[in-house]
């Protein structure tokens, strides 16, 4: 009796193109390209996913060297509170705190114009357009840092350094953080640390570039060094980060809105609206509120740069141990400590209380247990091949808890004189949005124990 021969296929992805170029699944169109054609230019990477290997963790180091410049880690968010200050007492002293926090709340980062464009980019990620619309935007965002340093007038900061920076580096930032799903699923909150770490590497640098320029070759010639230093960590990431599935077209354009059926995305969603509405304001007006107590600017300034250097070792101890207890069992603990820190922090008003506060705060923070993990649970609660979509919504959403989030710490702030009330605004609202995270984790497992 003759044997049967048995076609054997490559395991695909959950996502990618069907094996058969016959076949069609629901909700998938058919496009000029033959899914033959598309698969072979993915084939070299079809099986399960790697979790390492060298083009995997080429990839990583380029997601790092995104972190470093852009987004809301780097040079965007993490670096914000000196130029909060900077502002304040130089270029912007006619305009009060809250005005000027628009330009950081626009900018950096969970604000809305750093992930509206989430919603798009999310989009024509999964649908495959990704190192054009990558390198565009890295152009646009070395080009706006060149234009922060001629900017004079408050309308001119508020296009270049908060509107058009915090748009490109939107788009840099969530094709970057989807990608990963791509090359990493049992060591995903790992492969998380690790790209964040970017973010404290230039939360550090660039507070501490800035500290020491300023006073030496003037503001231009500050924010043109930081736009060099960009050119090349960006030019790194643009020859390294690739994606490894091919592309899907599922229905529903640039948003899926039947995830909302899940009641865990739903209010996860919610949680990150609320998180965001109070996250950044210790961060942002630390250096100011250490200023107001009399301390040096000097010293002030540093506050940031050890804010993210302790951030460093919380980011990696994020992600191996929302990989062995998983990420929101990480973040829910980690994220209550922060809300009673930024109601700790008003009442710091000496040097060791200060850099006691900006360590833990950093560590807690900054440190990503919370950042470096917040799209890791969007990124689980549906396949791979809609993760861009998935993720970018959820950004989308969190921004508009940032957008106004700052804003209104600085008006509490200009209102009643004093950090108190800004920061029981911010940790109230913080800790409301850890009782959010308890409520996902239970519809998640459906019951109270469990990794997660």
């Amino acid at each position: 009796m003759s044997e049967e021969k048995t076609r054997v296929v490559p395991d695909i992805e959950l996502g990618s193109i069907p094996a058969e170029p016959d076949t069609v699944r629901e909700g998938q169109r058919v496009d000029e390209k033959s899914p033959q054609d598309i698969t072979n230019k993915y084939a070299k990477y079809a099986g399960g996913v790697p979790d390492g290997g060298f083009k995997a963790w080429s990839v990583i180091v380029g997601c790092v060297s995104i972190t470093l410049p852009s987004t809301f880690l780097g040079y965007v968010n993490s670096s914000w509170g000196i130029f909060q200050e900077y502002y304040e007492r130089v270029l912007l002293s006619n305009k009060s705190p809250s005005t000027i926090a628009w330009i950081g709340s626009v900018q950096a980062g969970f604000v809305a114009f750093i992930f509206i464009p989430g919603l798009a980019t999310g989009r024509l990620f999964d649908l495959g357009h990704f190192k054009i619309p990558y390198f565009i935007a890295s152009c646009g965002l070395i080009v706006c840092t060149f234009l922060t340093a001629e900017c004079k007038q408050y309308w001119q900061f508020f296009l270049a350094q908060g509107l058009f920076t915090g748009l490109f580096s939107g788009i840099i930032y969530t094709q970057a953080i989807s990608v990963v799903s791509h090359w990493f699923l049992k060591k995903k909150g790992m492969a998380l640390g690790f790209v964040s770490i970017g973010s404290s590497l230039g939360g550090i640098l660039f507070p501490i570039a800035g500290q020491n320029l300023i006073p030496l070759v003037g503001f231009k010639w500050t924010v043109r060094m930081f736009g060099f230093m960009m050119l090349v960590s960006l030019g790194i990431t643009n020859l390294t980060i690739d994606r490894r599935l091919p592309p899907v077209n599922v229905k529903g354009g640039f948003l899926n809105l039947p995830a909302f059926r899940n009641p865990a995305y739903t209010i996860y969603c919610l949680s990150g609206i609320a998180c965001c509405l109070g996250l950044y304001t210790m961060l942002t007006y630390l250096p100011v509120s250490a200023t107001a107590v009399g301390m040096s600017n000097n010293f002030s300034f540093y506050l940031v740069a050890i804010s993210n250097a302790a951030s460093g070792f919380g980011r990696l101890s994020a992600g191996f141990l929302a990989d062995r207890i998983g990420p929101l069992n990480a973040m829910i603990p980690f994220t209550g400590l922060a809300g009673i820190i930024t109601f700790a922090w008003p009442y710091a008003s000496s040097r060791g209380a200060l850099i006691g506060v900006s360590v833990v705060y950093g560590y807690v923070i900054t440190s990503g247990t919370y950042v470096s993990l917040l799209v890791a649970p969007a990124m689980a609660m549906g396949g791979v091949g809609d993760v861009g979509r998935r993720v970018g919504m959820f950004l989308t959403i969190a921004a508009l808890g940032t957008l106004v989030g700052t804003p209104i710490s600085g008006a509490i702030n200009a209102r009643t004189g004093g950090f108190k009330d800004p920061g029981f605004y911010a940790g109230g609202i913080v800790i409301f949005s850890v009782l959010l995270l308890c409520v996902v984790r239970y519809l998640q497992l459906g019951r109270l124990y469990g990794k997660c």
